[in-house]
């Protein structure tokens, strides 16, 4: 029996949707936002020179045909990404009513978003005093610091230190539907950051705010701070059964790697592998030449969102899609014919774009190992069955209960 593999590259959008005018960054619509394309042009341009050079090379995505699913969603064309392939490839748009982690994945996996989710749209003052209370209380402390919109990066080397000194938690939120609290891993002590945000986590999403984002971080004043990778997304769990719970009941090994485990509360996962991106690529190969038969293996790449997106940083992105690539090669060479794996998206991160949110754009879905023909304009929830049906599971009904609303 082969198995079945599911990438997803954070934010790798491809322009073209539809809806993009209703969705908006520093109150401009989404309209003509295209990831891929704008990366692909200011290389070109040589407008992305830094720790690179010339034309965005990615050679593997090509042959799987991301320069075809471009031309598809957006019609429009990328220098160094012919729009011809020869395998199986598509293009996907998003049902849900949102461009965040959570929306895409759920859909990813056969689970649109019913509903729409709770934001904190005021930059600053940005929570109401319930929730301040709510994580005083929770904490034992007095108050609470930063209380806005705000990069992570930047709010603990503003607040960093007076987080240290007075204990007062640094709470934050961003466009996307979260909400965050970074603390000291010494001072404060990474256990207790992490329990807190569990405790928490239910009243934020009685409120349908989708995740309650643990940031620690490390570092003195004098030497500056920075983010760890211990930190820990509680997310609000999907309505139905997802993909990989469809496989897990149908008695397939799960294996997630990356952020995969904390989107989906860990329902249906079987094995659980974190780490940064490099990391997860080690992993993704160990899996592709080692993974049972029948095992769904479900990946996530985040750092071509977080690392570059969000801080539109453009050569930044082709330098991660150019090292992605590479990498990829012998994870290609690794799948046995049988196997099926597709190379996807969740939304849109345009680092050409204005603002520093998420841009609501349509997806590649490209395929490797078995051969799947062409596979056309396909919508989100679509991915999930065609692994399902590649692994012979059987995809549940789908129509949402009344109380999903």
């Amino acid at each position: 029996m082969g198995r079945a593999f599911l990438v997803v590259m954070d934010s790798l959008g491809i322009g073209g949707a539809p809806d993009a005018g209703a969705y908006f960054n520093g109150g401009i619509p989404d309209t003509g936002a295209n990831t891929l394309l704008h990366i692909a042009e200011a290389c070109a341009a040589g407008q992305a020179q830094e720790g690179r050079s010339g034309s965005l090379n990615v050679p593997n995505l090509a042959r799987l045909g991301i320069g075809a699913a471009l031309k598809l969603a957006s019609g429009k064309s990328g220098d160094g990404l012919p729009d011809t392939a020869h395998i199986g490839w598509g293009v996907a748009s998003e049902l849900s009513k949102g461009k965040d982690t959570p929306s895409g994945h759920w859909e990813l996996a056969g689970v649109p978003v019913p509903w729409e989710w709770h934001y904190f749209p005021n930059k600053t003052d940005s929570f109401p005093q319930e929730v301040v209370k709510a994580v005083c209380a929770a904490a034992d402390a007095p108050h609470i610091l930063g209380n806005c919109h705000a990069s992570g990066t930047e709010i603990i080397d503003r607040l960093g230190a007076e987080h240290c000194q007075s204990g007062a938690l640094i709470c934050y939120t961003s466009a996307d539907s979260v909400f965050q609290i970074a603390a000291h891993e010494t001072h404060f002590g990474l256990e207790r950051l992490i329990k807190l945000c569990s405790d928490i986590a239910p009243k934020l999403h009685d409120m349908r705010v989708g995740r309650v984002i643990a940031r620690p971080f490390i570092g003195t004043p004098q030497s500056g701070f920075s983010r760890t990778e211990h930190r820990r997304d509680f997310a609000m769990p999907p309505p139905r059964p997802v993909l990989s719970e469809w496989v897990q009941s149908a008695g397939h090994p799960v294996i997630a790697l990356g952020k995969i485990g904390d989107i989906f509360s860990m329902r249906g996962i079987d094995e659980l592998h974190k780490g940064n991106d490099q990391k997860l690529m080690a992993d993704l190969l160990n899996q592709s030449q080692n993974a049972p038969d029948g095992a769904f293996v479900f990946a996530n790449f985040v750092e071509f969102d977080s690392h570059y997106g969000h801080r539109r940083d453009i050569s930044g992105y082709a330098r991660a899609l150019e090292w992605f690539d590479a990498a990829l090669a012998p994870v290609l060479a690794a799948l046995r014919p049988d196997d099926l794996m597709i190379l996807t998206a969740d939304h849109g991160n345009d680092p050409s774009w204005h603002g520093t949110d998420h841009t609501r754009e349509r997806v590649p879905v490209l395929c490797a190992g078995k051969p799947m023909g062409h596979i056309g304009h396909i919508g989100f929830a679509d991915v999930a069955r065609l692994i399902a049906n590649h692994l012979g599971v059987p995809v549940p009904p789908q129509e949402p209960s009344a109380n999903e609303y």
